[in-house]
């Protein structure tokens, strides 16, 4: 039996519906094939999976990589119930409450907003599918802005969205609990901790999705340098770059990197903290670093030391006789120490070794007005007074660096972690906040190439047994 005109009608608009939602792009995003394959993402995918397991999650990228699109991908996942058969993430059965942060109302209207859920041209092109946006909330401000939306939960509930920006302050993210928090963009630390905090009666979870241009801020630090292990039981991060997707072609990437600062390169290709314009060794970490290898017997080796009443820190360094490369291969680390504890490590890795010291150390102690460079001498050291040239002492730092005549094996974790927050502030000071080791590799390179030595030959003393023909030719 034939169709009516109406009938005809209506299932022109059911084929057209049943289209529209098949495209959307919350189904073409990661699917099993196709441009945006989940095969062809695995580094997105790592960041989904680690949401089973960390309450916090940075997913730290480059620009152009799709960092956006996997926040606003897992935040619908969360808001409809609907988990792809693959997903491996932390799931919620029932309806959630949720915040997208942009950085102000524009970039959250123009990213956040028009990622999850269109444009404010094209409503309803988001990543949340259209028919599940049962309505929306509009701002007060700017034209076109929303402050949430509605949306439909596949256990017959609705989910609740809320759009915000870090430009509210802190205050504005205090008050109501909170399943799943999104941030795109770097959020102010005081703004992260109070977002934290919204989600500790549901057991929610918090990610964030940046480029980090703004270096090793105190929001990176707390994902990639932990201040306990306490802490590093519940933060993660995946750390992703132009290498690891395959939107990118060669004369994309090349014309994108002709108009990048050479400074930015590494966060905006790599994924790598940046410290803008004001980083004092503007150099890539990996390209000064060498793998972890015993240093030969017959390499000079020197030891650079700096002291302060909260840290004291000490770097060793030895010089390739063939080549004339210095190696940094050790460190010493330690807070709140007496001059013994510090003296006996030091001792350990080489009694024989000369040193030189903060020239600060030949002032006065407070305790007995000895001098710090006399004590540690009585301790054992043979310690002579750098030369405070600072910015010599960087000039040619640097000039070993990028030479390549200065190379640093990778386990030194602190000096690593001084390297990429080593900067100067707007005036063009250093910024002399948690930079011992860097102070002392300076003193190492301007004063303590000059005090290197090789390691004294053992000298072979014969047992008394010997000595007096007791041995077994004897018996």
């Amino acid at each position: 039996m034939p169709l009516t005109l109406d009938e005809q009608a209506l299932y022109q608009r059911l084929m057209d519906e049943a289209g529209r939602r098949s495209s959307a792009r919350f189904n073409t995003f990661f699917a099993d094939n196709g441009p945006t394959s989940r095969l062809l993402y695995p580094r997105h995918l790592e960041f989904f999976a680690q949401g089973k397991v960390f309450k916090e999650r940075l997913f730290m990228a480059a620009n152009r990589v799709g960092k956006s699109e996997a926040g606003a991908y897992e935040l619908t996942c969360h808001l409809t119930g609907l988990y792809p058969p693959w997903w491996a993430g932390r799931r919620f059965e029932t309806p959630v409450e949720c915040w997208a942060v942009g950085t102000n109302s524009q970039t959250t209207r123009d990213i956040v907003q028009a990622k999850l859920l269109g444009s404010v041209q094209l409503p309803g092109t988001g990543m949340i599918p259209a028919h599940l946006i049962l309505s929306t909330i509009s701002s007060r401000g700017l034209p076109g802005a929303l402050e949430g939306a509605v949306i439909k939960h596949s256990s017959g509930g609705s989910s609740l969205l809320g759009l915000k920006t870090y430009e509210q302050g802190r205050p504005s993210f205090e008050g109501t609990s909170k399943h799943v928090i999104w941030c795109d963009e770097e959020p102010p630390a005081d703004c992260y901790t109070e977002m934290l905090y919204r989600t500790v009666t549901t057991k929610g979870i918090v990610m964030v999705t940046f480029t980090p241009l703004q270096g090793m801020s105190a929001v990176v630090k707390g994902f990639l340098e932990p201040e306990t292990d306490a802490s590093a039981e519940f933060k993660t991060f995946i750390q992703a770059g132009w290498k690891d997707v395959p939107h990118l072609d060669v004369d994309e990437r090349r014309a994108l990197m002709a108009t990048t600062p050479p400074y930015q390169i590494a966060a905006r290709t790599e994924g790598e903290p940046s410290l803008g314009s004001g980083a004092i060794y503007p150099i890539s970490e990996k390209d000064i670093l060498v793998p972890t290898a015993e240093i030969p017997e017959t390499w000079r080796r020197v030891y650079a030391m700096d002291v302060g009443w909260n840290r004291t820190a000490v770097v060793w360094g030895a010089q390739d006789p063939g080549s004339g490369q210095i190696i940094l291969y050790d460190e010493h680390y330690q807070g709140q120490g007496e001059p013994a504890s510090h003296a006996e490590a030091i001792k350990a890795r080489g009694e024989w070794m000369s040193g030189v010291i903060d020239p600060a150390s030949s002032g006065s102690s407070q305790i007995d007005g000895r001098t710090l460079i006399q004590i540690y001498g009585r301790l054992g050291l043979k310690l002579d007074p750098a030369v405070n040239a600072v910015e010599a002492g960087i000039t040619e730092t640097w000039n070993l660096l990028v030479s390549g005549r200065l190379k640093v094996q990778e386990h030194l974790r602190n000096w690593r972690s001084e390297f990429r927050k080593y900067h100067r502030d707007e005036q063009g000071k250093i910024v002399k906040s948690g930079d011992h080791l860097m102070d002392a590799t300076r003193y190492l390179i301007i004063s303590g190439r000059s005090q290197m030595r090789v390691a004294p030959t053992p000298t072979y003393r014969p047992s008394r047994a010997w000595a007096q023909g007791s041995s077994w030719m004897a018996h």
